[in-house]
């Protein structure tokens, strides 16, 4: 009965992307900017510019001469490819606006409440096993598949769990990547991030601390209104296969 119930849900939701159009259920890549320039929006933080142009938030540091705090501010123009003489850059912030990794995009989002330090602070390695699933449900598409693009999708329903998937810290909640919904982005260490989409509701906030298996947000719907939850994994900028980190089941 139960592979009977999978395969009913698997079907139930290819109808429903199906019914969405062609291509309505894609995670696309945005292109770079022709001028190679991106200017920071309220609600940005480093790690979600990098996020949506696949890019590894230290570099993009680096090539905008901004310290190990990451921190920008509105109206900030950063440069999304390396330059001539990045250590010239200047991160100052314009008269009257403070620097802030993060400046709060909506009400419904609380605000951050790491310190600049906290947030400089270098992240440990991961550990072997450090990786939990982060929903009970079935894979619906797998990494690579047109549906899921740089990520995996897991069903559910709608108010489900969604879970930290390893020890980390929230360095984006919000719903500014589109595509992704309301998303919540992990530092996990240096060079890990993972990523979590389409959620209902977000219970955590910027800078705050999380341990694997720490309940972060619920379940939301995704393209085709199937409830669904949309993980990534990337490292150093590049997506990988989820799969290959998280346990058999």
């Amino acid at each position: 009965m139960e592979a009977v119930r999978r395969i009913l849900v698997l079907l139930g939701c290819c109808l429903a992307l199906q019914a969405c159009g062609p291509g309505a259920y894609r995670w696309e890549q945005p292109e770079l900017p022709a001028s190679g320039t991106y200017e920071v929006k309220r609600g940005d933080t480093l790690y979600s510019i990098a996020w949506r142009y696949g890019l590894d938030y230290r570099e993009v540091a680096r090539w905008n001469g901004i310290g190990a705090d990451y921190l920008i501010h509105p109206g900030q123009v950063l440069h999304l490819a390396p330059r001539a003489n990045v250590d010239a850059v200047s991160a100052s912030p314009p008269a009257n606006e403070p620097p802030r990794e993060r400046i709060v995009m909506e009400a419904s989002t609380p605000p951050a409440t790491a310190t600049a330090a906290a947030s400089a602070a270098p992240m440990p390695p991961l550990r072997a096993g450090a990786w939990q699933w982060p929903a009970k449900g079935a894979v619906l598409a797998k990494f690579g598949q047109a549906v899921t693009g740089k990520g995996i999708t897991i069903g559910g329903s709608v108010g489900d769990d969604v879970v930290a998937a390893a020890d980390g810290r929230v360095v984006y909640a919000g719903s500014g990547l589109i595509g992704y919904g309301k998303i919540i982005i992990l530092k996990h260490s240096e060079e890990f991030l993972s990523a979590y989409g389409h959620n209902d509701s977000i219970h955590v906030r910027e800078g705050e601390q999380v341990r694997r298996g720490d309940r972060i947000a619920s379940m939301g719907r995704g393209p085709g209104n199937t409830p669904l939850l949309h993980f990534e994994i990337r490292v150093n900028g590049e997506a990988v296969d989820p799969m290959k980190y998280l346990p058999s089941r």
